[in-house]
């Protein structure tokens, strides 16, 4: 078990990664519109493809975490991700940039499902909620404030901005993980303790009702991601038809992100949301009809109503997946790579979805927005159908 002192380590590199992650892979999509002319099809199939390579590399991150040492999973993941971002700092053509976005992406692999189960590792059910919510305010965050500040960090700095700042903070992040690293080796050499299974206590839920939840919210989350990934995609577009510079468009199209913050923190400190099935589904219909207003809507105004209602229910479907997800498990590293090759899986679909929409259907622009809520609402049927099936398992048990 780790020392809380490590612990507050691991959050400090979290929001690192946060800070980080997000100033690359969020402004992406702009440098590809301003540097090479990417329109709305081109960032919307860069980030179906992206999505399915961390499907993919998530998983294996998660295992070589489980399987290898978190911190030296760590330090791989931060220095791949650091030679990457600042060698794209220089490259010109637009192959390279995409070799570079790839690995970069496989860098971050090897983190973030390494992060997630080093918050949850040796946790009881007890301080599991504690432990879960400061990882999520943590996170959110700091993406939001990367994302709120990017297109001043690109106007201010130029291009290479995105790749410059993110990659000097891997490179301190790969001297915390050796950092920590050595002191969590110091503490289990003077003072062994030993590690506390999340389950060897009491559960918050009974194991069925929270094998069901873990279902439940496996469905939302990837579908969540889904939204998530195509309103990321096309934000530069709609920001260049309202008009917007980077640096507006940082500000105004971060609001969902700060949204998501504040329901982080609500659902941090009011435990009554957990296992309970209406908050699951309010929240994923607020988020069907917000994503709708987001890419339909005619103006400033209702961008930024949606975004308010879009990021508090992102937030819920989120923190119900990560939750339920460490609740009901003993192996971290490879549940936490679980977790994010869900995620994966739905930043692929959305995007690729919205992308074959516009290719083969280029006279109807608004067709991309209603597949993608297509495929949300294929989420719906979901998870509505896994509670029928639970309720009447039980009505019969």
């Amino acid at each position: 078990m780790y020392s809380r002192k490590i612990k507050a380590g691991v959050f400090l590199i979290e929001g690192l990664n946060a800070l980080s992650t997000t100033y690359y892979f969020y402004f992406i999509y702009y440098y590809m519109q301003e540097q090479f002319q990417f329109g709305k099809l081109q960032n919307l199939i860069l980030a179906a493809t992206l999505g399915a390579l961390y499907m993919v590399f998530s998983l294996l991150g998660g295992k070589i975490g489980q399987k290898k040492g978190y911190f030296q999973t760590l330090r791989l993941g931060f220095l791949i991700m650091a030679v990457a971002t600042l060698c794209g700092a220089w490259a010109g053509s637009i192959t390279l940039h995409l070799i570079l976005f790839v690995t970069s992406l496989i860098g971050m692999a090897f983190t973030l499902p390494v992060l997630e189960a080093m918050t949850s590792e040796g946790e009881t059910p007890e301080s599991l909620p504690r432990m879960v919510g400061i990882y999520n305010v943590v996170w959110a965050g700091l993406g939001a404030v990367a994302y709120f500040s990017g297109g001043w960090v690109m106007e201010l700095w130029g291009r290479k901005g995105i790749f410059l700042v993110p990659g000097v903070i891997h490179l301190f992040q790969f001297f915390l993980a050796s950092k920590f690293h050595r002191l969590s080796k110091q503490e289990t050499t003077t003072h062994i303790r030993p590690a506390v299974s999340s389950r060897s206590a009491k559960a918050e839920s009974d194991p069925e009702t929270a094998a069901v939840f873990q279902k439940l919210a496996w469905i939302a989350n990837p579908f969540a991601y889904l939204a998530i990934n195509t309103v990321v995609a096309v934000m530069p577009s709609l920001a260049k038809d309202l008009g917007l510079t980077a640096a507006r468009a940082g500000v105004i199209c971060s609001i969902w992100l700060f949204m998501r913050t504040a329901a982080f923190l609500l659902l941090w400190w009011w435990p009554a949301w957990h296992y309970k099935f209406r908050w699951l589904i309010l929240g994923y219909l607020s988020m069907v009809a917000s994503f709708i207003l987001i890419l339909v809507g005619p103006n400033l105004g209702i961008l930024i109503v949606a975004q308010i209602f879009f990021g508090l229910a992102i937030g819920l479907m989120y923190y119900s997946s990560l939750y339920y997800s460490m609740d009901a498990s003993d192996t971290k590293g490879e549940h936490g790579g679980l977790h994010e090759a869900v995620i994966g899986a739905g930043s692929c679909a959305g995007p690729a979805i919205s992308a074959a929409a516009i290719q083969f259907f280029p006279l109807n622009p608004n067709l991309s927005t209603w597949a993608a809520s297509g495929l949300l609402v294929v989420g719906l049927v979901g998870i509505l159908t896994i509670q029928m099936q639970s309720r009447r398992v039980a009505k019969t048990g």
